[in-house]
């Protein structure tokens, strides 16, 4: 048996591997530790994004809107609307004349949300409800002259955010975003409530008394 020949058969299988399979090395490589910092950190800085969203965003919105509409009913319902009374209104002004069930079906809210919504948007003279002839339990929402002002207003804050978003993703190359989509991906079916009650618990740290 040719020693030297094996040998050197050895270090080409052992240099193809490495560059086939480069993600499986990485993989073994990772240290445990540092994934648990890291996703700690990711926690982290997401309910940064989100205390930053309640507050300093949310000042800078009131401007923009008060800069772009020069009736100041708008402004004031834009700061006492909540996000989900938003959608609801943004629904409608898309899909007029729409009922509640649809309303609920393409924007994944719920019905009993919806319904309450309507309501308020009804008493504020946002929108208007009319029932069909020939069925007095289905109402048709449409969109009054003050709540298509409503509506216009705000696509045109949700179109520059949207701008503004997709220019800030500009940072950053085509793996960074692949990795991010497919994160973000894995999210939206994840149930961290069922992960968490399988993960193990985290040892109590001693000696921090």
């Amino acid at each position: 048996m040719d020693v030297c020949y094996s040998i050197e058969n050895w270090r080409k299988r052992k240099a193809w591997r490495k560059r086939t399979v480069p993600e499986a090395d990485n993989i073994q490589r990772d240290n445990p530790n540092e994934i648990t910092e890291l996703s700690v950190r990711i926690l982290a800085l997401l309910g940064q994004v989100t205390k930053r969203f309640d507050s300093d965003e949310n000042e800078s919105s009131w401007q923009w809107f008060a800069q772009h509409s020069s009736n100041q009913l708008i402004v004031d319902l834009m700061r006492e609307s909540t996000t989900t009374t938003l959608r609801v209104l943004d629904a409608i002004g898309r899909l007029e004349p729409t009922n509640g069930i649809t309303i609920s079906e393409q924007f994944h809210i719920p019905k009993g949300t919806v319904s309450k919504i309507t309501r308020r948007l009804v008493a504020k003279d946002l929108i208007t409800q009319e029932s069909l002839p020939n069925n007095k339990k289905e109402s048709l929402f449409r969109l009054t002259p003050l709540g298509k002002e409503l509506f216009e207003v705000h696509r045109a804050f949700d179109e520059q955010m949207e701008r503004g978003f997709l220019s800030f993703l500009q940072r950053y190359n085509a793996d960074e975003l692949r990795l991010l989509t497919r994160v973000l991906h894995d999210a939206t079916e994840a149930s961290f409530l069922t992960l968490g009650l399988q993960a193990p618990s985290q040892p109590e740290k001693k000696g921090d008394d």
